[in-house]
């Protein structure tokens, strides 16, 4: 506080406040197990596991607050509830009741029903009604780490979460997941040939590609080729669920106004029987929300929407598919597919952004949720899209409430539109922000957005970036055991242990790369600051501090890195920074390349070599050698002299 009364001249006299070091604490837990380092726990709302506020952000002034229903209240008829006093007390601690933020936890026994003489449940919704734990169910608290089998089952019964686990392609490779915002964000990636671009064997190698750089599920959206052909064969070859929109394969060969109601129904069976886990279905767009498209700057950007949109316009009648909800969910009820009920109308473009023919659109969608939950189906609602940064908030909140806490699966969003090429980058800052307020799910958006079939790079580029957003956001929820991972790596790159590091990233072969291509020595110091210059080398040498002294991640001596791998020659050969002499250097470093030494080089190695030989084991092992060992990727870089040679040797 800086006071200065009208009449005083000269400096101002500062009268500042004490200090008091009061975080805006929430209740959350800390997202490290062992709440390693300085910082505080998470700033989100205390986990709520089975109520509606499960790992939430704190609601802004003026955001809905979660509905009052779940699943639980639209029950199919014939169902009865059932008391159990003993199953009650069992499992009293491990359920919560849907408490006011901030509110202390009350617990309460969990609801079981009882179905009517004769029924068999299918869906993963029906057996968590009925009280069971499926073995779905306990492979998906095994990989939560956080959840218990109960969990889960209390999840999947309320709507808040869903298991996409068709059961034929359970009898192929399918390893199960949750999807709902108790878990950890998943990421969807999005494949398919179209009729110009791709064939099955790509997209195979896409979906495992995909896979391999971190998504949670894939959905095929393929427009040509054989479809049935490609679905098949994803299908059989995924270990992540598999959603699809198969309004697109209903008009392959035919034209869209000769899309009827048999059609639709038998092309869903087709899919469901092949295996699919979930299903994109356009039935919220109505033709009454059509008025409220007709001033947007670019209309209805949604295929599926868009088409039937047409459809509705030329046949003058009601959205099919919300014609025939009931007839779909009894489909999908029989192959436990899940519903992710398709947002036609969201906006395209941030001029049309949380418009009024989105959200009535979204109401509905609230409706059919209902009606999907009363067949016993699985549901999840998708959102958009291009939303500005300051509406995502509510977007997210919106549909936690008029959709009764059912996991929100968004496409993004992005947050700005004029970065086409980018749009990975633009997307992935609004998915951050969707996930901390309470996005379950998201679809991964990669550089080809808006310009054509992403290739297999492209592919990396678009999960690479999702999981980057998903991971910041469980961390920010305070998802008990989410920042681990981080602080293993910070630990690592606190003790210079550049191999563990590179270890413990995300995409060992780009970091490896990227350091080598400055400095292709594993010292205590980096290309970035040099030796004289790095805060983490000083740090750790200040022995008050903790820093880099965990034993174990304390480095071996300095030594020359590896060869390049065929990946990360690769990556430096793109970034075109190296030429392609110094890049074959990098990639060369044998015995046999190295195998001759300056003489000044083999004299100094020899004696400092000796010198160290007796103070550690790893370094006497190598360095005591005689002078004609060869200088490769296993030999020692002597220090601190050899490391300031080095470093003027790179960056001169």
């Amino acid at each position: 506080m800086t006071q200065h009364s009208p009449d005083e001249t000269g400096p101002r006299r500062s009268v500042r406040e004490p200090f008091f070091y009061h975080p805006p604490f929430h209740g959350a837990g800390n997202p490290s197990t062992d709440e390693q380092g300085t910082a505080p726990p998470s700033f989100a709302l205390r986990a709520d596991v089975g109520g509606p506020y499960a790992f939430s952000s704190p609601d802004t002034p003026g955001m809905p607050t979660p509905s009052a229903y779940t699943a639980w209240d639209f029950m199919p008829s014939g169902w009865t509830r059932v008391e159990d006093e003993k199953r009650q007390q069992e499992l009293r601690s491990t359920i919560r009741i849907e408490p006011t933020p901030g509110a202390p936890f009350i617990a309460v026994p969990p609801r079981r029903y009882a179905a009517p003489a004769g029924f068999e449940a299918v869906t993963q919704l029906e057996h968590a009604r009925l009280g069971v734990v499926t073995p779905q169910m306990k492979r998906v608290a095994e990989r939560e780490g956080h959840l218990t089998p109960e969990q889960v089952r209390a999840e999947v019964a309320a709507g808040r979460m869903i298991i996409p686990a068709n059961r034929v392609h359970l009898s192929y490779k399918l390893d199960p997941i949750c999807i709902g915002r108790a878990g950890r964000t998943k990421i969807n990636a999005n494949l398919g040939a179209s009729p110009v671009s791709s064939n099955v064997n790509e997209e195979i190698e896409k979906l495992n590609w995909a896979v391999r750089w971190g998504a949670s599920t894939a959905m095929d959206l393929s427009t040509g080729g054989n479809l049935n052909k490609c679905r098949e064969a994803i299908i059989r070859a995924s270990t992540v669920p598999i959603g699809t929109v198969p309004i697109y394969s209903m008009i392959i060969g035919r034209r869209l106004e000769d899309l009827t109601h048999e059609i639709i129904l038998a092309e869903i069976e087709n899919q469901a029987r092949q295996g699919v886990d979930y299903m994109t279905v356009h039935a919220g767009l109505l033709r009454e929300h059509l008025p409220f498209v007709k001033d947007r700057l670019i209309g209805i950007v949604s295929r599926g929407g868009s088409l039937l949109a047409k459809w509705m316009l030329d046949h003058d009648r009601q959205n099919p598919m919300y014609e025939l909800w009931d007839e779909i969910c009894d489909i999908l009820r029989r192959y436990d597919v899940a519903f992710s009920i398709g947002d036609g109308l969201r906006p395209g473009g941030l001029a049309d952004a949380t418009d009024e023919a989105q959200l009535r659109e979204l109401e509905t969608l609230g409706e059919l949720t209902e009606r999907a939950w009363a067949r016993g189906v699985q549901v999840m609602i998708e959102g958009p899209g291009h939303i500005p940064f300051d509406q995502i908030e509510y977007n997210m909140k919106i549909a936690r409430r008029l959709c009764h806490g059912a996991p929100f699966y968004v496409l993004g969003p992005l947050v700005t539109d004029v970065f086409p090429g980018y749009d990975h980058i633009t997307s992935c800052i609004g998915a951050t922000a969707a996930a901390y307020h309470g996005a379950a799910m998201l679809c991964y958006v990669t550089p080809k957005e808006h310009l054509g079939l992403p290739k297999k790079d492209d592919v990396k580029q678009g999960c690479i970036a999702y999981k980057i957003a998903a991971h910041a956001a469980d961390v920010a929820l305070g998802i008990p055991g989410a920042r681990d991972w981080d602080d293993d790596l910070t630990r690592a790159r606190a003790a210079l242990n550049w191999e563990k590091h590179f270890e413990l990233s995300f995409d060992p072969e780009t970091a490896r790369a990227l350091h080598d291509e400055d400095l292709d020595v594993d010292t205590d110091f980096c290309a970035m600051c040099g030796h004289d210059w790095c805060a983490v080398r000083i740090s750790k040498e200040i022995q008050a501090f903790a820093s880099g002294k965990d034993e174990a991640y304390a480095p071996g001596d300095p030594k020359v890195s590896a060869a390049l791998t065929g990946e990360q020659k690769r990556i430096l050969e793109e970034r075109g920074v190296l030429s392609p002499e110094e890049i074959h250097r990098l990639a060369s470093k044998t015995k046999e390349a190295m195998s001759v030494e300056s003489d000044e080089a083999t004299e100094r190695r020899s004696d400092e070599g000796k010198a160290r030989a007796g103070s550690s084991s790893s370094a006497g092992g190598a360095d005591a050698e005689p002078p004609s060992k060869p200088a490769c990727h296993s030999d020692y870089v002597p220090e601190p002299e050899e490391a300031r040679r080095v470093q003027e040797q790179h960056m001169e």
